[in-house]
């Protein structure tokens, strides 16, 4: 099978106690024989090389800039992650992360899975405002052309499954947020159509033997979120983004029924987060399974997945439960998987 696999993951994994640069690798290897042990199929670094999911990524990428988060916040910390800006000239003129996937590949039997930012992550949090180009068509037209360099730098160190990681559509869903867009300058209605199409464009040319994929959540920096709001209002933009498979946050409440899923093309995968990779607590098993089969009502069984809503450790902080909690939740998954599908 062809990722996205049956029991998945979105990537990121607590930080190990004692994590520095001098055992990087070392850490890599542990946690890779971890994920293969207990039966993944697709298989991260943990993003264990990273502060932040993507901000890292970002900030290597010509004429982007750091800065602080004016808002709207995460609930429950003082701490708040920075925020990119585009000050320049938007251009992937060097390898970034390409040397990150090939140690992981190095190190696994099953398939090495990387995750990188979407394209939408350069303008959401700041918007318009953030943006020091004249012509937006032309920032947009240099966002999709830096993310196909990526694409095909990431293809030719040999990567088969590559995660785009997006909260604009899901933050997007939420009143607060669109609010914030119009203050930045922005139209939140034409948004998510202008970022499908980017990320439609930027994996246009991707290899047939490439799996894309789109993982797309409410926020995720130590177990607290910023938005809420069902799929609605994006789904039928978002489902058009021209990525083979969609992770959906669907733990909670905040993110609504699974309605918006008839949206979804014919043959596309959705993989349902409905495991929450905020708490400690586990899922039963049989509640996993009547929400699968809910959502088989909107979109053939045969194309849904499972795995945890987001990812453990989004930024370097962690979420707020153990690392045998976070294991005991992907070994849940597998097991869910294998009973629903085999």
């Amino acid at each position: 099978m062809r990722p996205p696999f049956r029991a998945d993951h979105v990537g990121s994994l607590l930080r190990p106690a004692g994590l520095d640069p001098a055992n990087l690798k070392e850490k890599i290897r542990e946690a890779v024989a971890r994920q293969e042990a207990i039966g993944l199929e697709s298989i991260t670094d943990g993003e264990f090389g990273r502060q932040w999911w993507h901000l890292d990524f970002l900030s290597r990428l010509d004429g982007v800039t750091i800065t602080q988060n004016p808002g709207p916040k995460f609930g429950g910390t003082e701490e708040q992650p920075p925020i990119p800006k585009v000050t320049g000239k938007l251009r992937y003129a060097k390898p970034v992360m390409v040397e990150d996937f090939a140690f992981l590949k190095s190190v696994t039997r099953k398939t090495a899975k990387f995750t990188i930012p979407s394209p939408s992550m350069l303008h959401l949090r700041a918007g318009r405002a953030g943006v020091a180009y004249q012509d937006m068509d032309e920032f947009w037209s240099d966002a999709a052309a830096a993310y196909r360099a990526a694409v095909a730098a990431f293809a030719k160190a040999g990567c088969t499954y590559l995660q785009l990681d997006d909260v604009s559509f899901a933050y997007l869903c939420d009143p607060k947020i669109r609010d914030a867009c119009r203050k930045n300058g922005d139209d939140p209605a034409a948004l998510p159509g202008i970022y499908a199409d980017t990320i439609r464009k930027a994996v246009e040319a991707k290899p047939s033997g490439m799996t894309v994929t789109m993982h797309t959540c409410r926020g995720n920096f130590k177990s607290a979120w910023v938005a809420e709001g069902g799929y609605e209002p994006v789904a039928e933009r978002m489902f058009s983004s021209g990525v083979d498979g969609f992770f959906m946050e669907f733990d909670t409440e905040r993110a609504g029924g699974f309605e918006p899923l008839r949206f979804v093309p014919k043959g596309k995968q959705v993989v349902l987060g409905l495991v929450s990779s905020k708490t400690g607590a586990l899922e039963d098993k049989s509640f996993l399974k009547r929400q699968i089969a809910a959502a088989a009502r909107y979109v053939p069984i045969e194309n849904l997945c499972l795995s945890p809503q987001c990812g453990f450790s989004s930024t370097h902080h962690g979420n707020r439960l153990t690392e045998d909690e976070q294991w005991r939740k992907l070994e849940r998954v597998v097991e869910v998987a294998k009973e629903v599908w085999t």
